[in-house]
């Protein structure tokens, strides 16, 4: 299926999602998470999700790194350059949704994409490969190209693989794990 075509259904799919169906499938997606083995790691980037948008609530996954304690690291976008800049979730960060509603720290502590070892990927759809369909921006591409290439990707997804997208580009960066509400893919 084309990009454009998931983005539409699975926007479509997360629409109908209640507020507490999207944190009861969050609670699953956080309980799967902690079946894989990537605990050992230090630092950890994730998404802060934009509600408007019906995104995984990775509030239970941030309670986890907090309780394991994780360096947690988030990111601001820039829209002019594509690019995202890396901060340190601490106690003192002050968090602004951004005009598309993105929660995003005002600044803090910088850390380097070669510092941070798992991503947490925010994606629309995926397919049996590892493939991803996210907004269409490419700001994770960018950003999951700059890291070291042992920095696992690790996609969270409120649905099932698609068999396959098609339109994938050699910028396009695959999953190591995708995590739904009932299971793992491992790429």
């Amino acid at each position: 299926m084309l990009k454009t075509e998931l983005r539409k259904k699975y926007k479509a799919l997360r629409n109908t999602l209640s507020t507490a169906q999207v944190d009861d499938l969050s609670i699953s997606i956080a309980n799967q998470l902690l079946k894989l083995p990537i605990w050992e790691f230090s630092f950890y980037h994730i998404f802060l999700a934009i509600e408007e948008q019906k995104e995984v609530n990775t509030d239970y996954i941030l309670n986890i790194l907090s309780g394991k304690d994780k360096n947690i690291v988030i990111s601001k976008s820039d829209f002019k350059t594509g690019l995202m800049t890396h901060f340190l979730l601490t106690d003192g960060t002050k968090i602004k949704k951004n005009r598309y509603n993105i929660p995003e720290p005002v600044d803090g502590i910088k850390i380097p994409n070669d510092k941070i070892e798992v991503v947490f990927v925010p994606l629309l759809a995926f397919d049996k490969k590892g493939n991803r369909v996210g907004y269409g921006k490419g700001f994770y591409d960018r950003f999951l190209a700059d890291c070291k290439p042992e920095t696992l990707k690790i996609g969270l997804s409120f649905f099932e693989a698609e068999n396959e997208i098609t339109e994938v580009f050699e910028s396009d960066m695959a999953l190591d794990y995708c995590v739904t509400p009932i299971g793992i893919y491992r790429y």
